[in-house]
């Protein structure tokens, strides 16, 4: 056990950074605890866009392992990784779904844009891309999915329906549905504000206890051996082989892997920062081993979606190892570990992901079909509610901020669109900083995005017609 010790002191530098073995494990067991709702979560949301979601849960564990642990190993921070919250909606129901591309065609956009990060981050790239973002954006990006989460959640739970005359309306609250979901909600967040470590993960079992009660779900055990990968893996290769017959959808093709990587960036990046921020990692400003974290970041990315899953970012819930005391890698190292001991809970992922069919549906032609899944809507809303935070950022007395902000979180909810929230605010920043002749507080690659994305737009527009 000395010689491990004197290993794992050199290895994470533990007492340097203030900390010890018993500490970092307790961290990494937190914020695994506090994450964790993503296994169960991811397969259900890509679920919807045909994926087997036993290969799915696989595929999250080992795509969040194999980040997770070399964001350990390589850049020695507390720092944990899986399935983005946000970027799997975006894969399943707009790419999947709205835009009508097959799941296959989805993972080889995914690997396009992985792949990019990955070079980006090699030829030390990747910061002109955030830098090139003003932080109002950056924000108001991140509230815009929030707000996107949540309306999905609470179609989930059947909080709302399609109303022909408002579009959209209360549900029945008696139903099933909304008690299961209602339920899990509270449970999560009277845990919360008790500060109950891991209170996502309970509120989803309670949800599930009382899912079964009303019948709308079979107990079906808990542990068994881990599903098959095959339903998805490699599969991205099958939608890179296709990509030659899209025709015309080229541009909604560049459109997809611009946005994968837009959102791959800034997500790791601005997680970082807040992560390392409240841990004391930074100097001077700045974040010391940010390409080690941000290479681990693409290669999870890569291997998530090798095995077939979306998007592999940092979690901002890895602050809760933090405030335990995590420090140092062996944080996430821990936290590798428990992800691929979860490759053992299928028949709860089964379990969590019952469908409630209902006769009304929430979705239009322009939206994709929707079935209920009132266990799993709870985190959803929660997951909305916490990317809420970054509207205090935003400059609301300047208009030329403002506005453009307002634009980007207000048009992804109500066009069921991240890709349109985050052009209606490239073009409309661009547009207020140059009339007031303060273009000069624009980055120049921002006034080329918002060019491209009016080309995108007058493209489509023109194939469409």
């Amino acid at each position: 056990m000395g010689a491990v010790s004197q290993w794992l002191e050199q290895r994470f530098k533990l007492k340097e950074l203030g900390t010890d073995f018993r500490t970092e494990v307790l961290a990494g067991l937190t914020t695994f605890l506090t994450m964790c709702y993503i296994i169960f979560v991811n397969p259900v949301i890509l679920g919807a866009a045909g994926m087997d979601k036993g290969a799915v849960m696989v595929a999250t564990c080992i795509g969040a392992a194999v980040g997770t642990f070399l964001m350990g190993v390589l850049a020695n921070y507390p720092i944990a990784m899986a399935p983005g919250m946000g970027h799997n909606a975006f894969f399943a129901f707009i790419v999947c779904g709205a835009m009508g591309f097959t799941w296959q065609q989805a993972l080889g956009a995914n690997f396009i844009s992985g792949s990019l990060f990955l070079i980006l981050v090699l030829a030390g790239m990747s910061q002109a891309f955030v830098d090139a973002v003003p932080d109002s954006l950056k924000h108001a990006i991140a509230v815009g999915i929030g707000l996107l989460l949540a309306m999905i959640g609470l179609q989930w739970g059947g909080f709302i329906v399609h109303s022909p005359a408002t579009m959209v309306t209360l549900g029945d609250l008696t139903s099933p549905s909304v008690i299961i979901s209602t339920i899990g909600f509270l449970v999560m967040v009277v845990l919360l504000v008790l500060n109950v470590r891991g209170a996502i993960v309970i509120g989803l079992l309670a949800g599930l206890v009382v899912a079964i009660l009303l019948g709308v779900t079979q107990y079906k055990g808990i542990i068994s051996a881990p599903p098959s990968v095959a339903p998805t893996a490699f599969k991205f290769a099958e939608g890179l082989a296709s990509f030659g017959a899209l025709g015309r959808h080229w541009v909604d093709l560049i459109a997809v892997i611009f946005v994968l990587l837009f959102l791959d960036i800034f997500d790791t990046v601005g997680t970082l920062i807040g992560v390392t921020s409240q841990a004391g990692l930074l100097k001077n400003g700045t974040l010391p081993k940010a390409k080690e974290s941000l290479f681990s970041d693409a290669i999870g990315t890569v291997v998530g979606v090798c095995f077939g899953t979306s998007t592999i970012t940092s979690y901002i819930e890895s602050s809760a190892g933090i405030a335990q005391g995590g420090r140092s890698g062996l944080t996430a190292v821990v936290v590798s570990i428990l992800f691929l001991l979860g490759l053992f809970f299928a028949p709860l992922v089964e379990m969590m992901s019952a469908e409630v069919a209902v006769p009304i549906s929430f979705a239009t032609k322009e939206t994709p079909p929707f079935s209920q899944h009132p266990i799993i809507a709870p985190a959803l809303i929660l997951v909305g509610a916490f990317m809420m935070t970054g509207v205090r950022h935003i400059h609301w007395d300047d208009y030329t901020e403002a506005i453009p902000a307002f634009l980007t979180l207000i048009i992804m909810p109500v066009t069921f669109s991240i890709t349109e929230g985050i052009a209606f605010g490239f073009i409309s920043y661009a547009l207020l900083k140059l009339v007031t002749r303060r273009h000069r507080e624009a980055h120049w690659l921002l006034y080329l995005l918002a060019v491209l994305f009016l080309v995108l737009f007058a493209v489509r527009t023109y194939l469409a017609g």
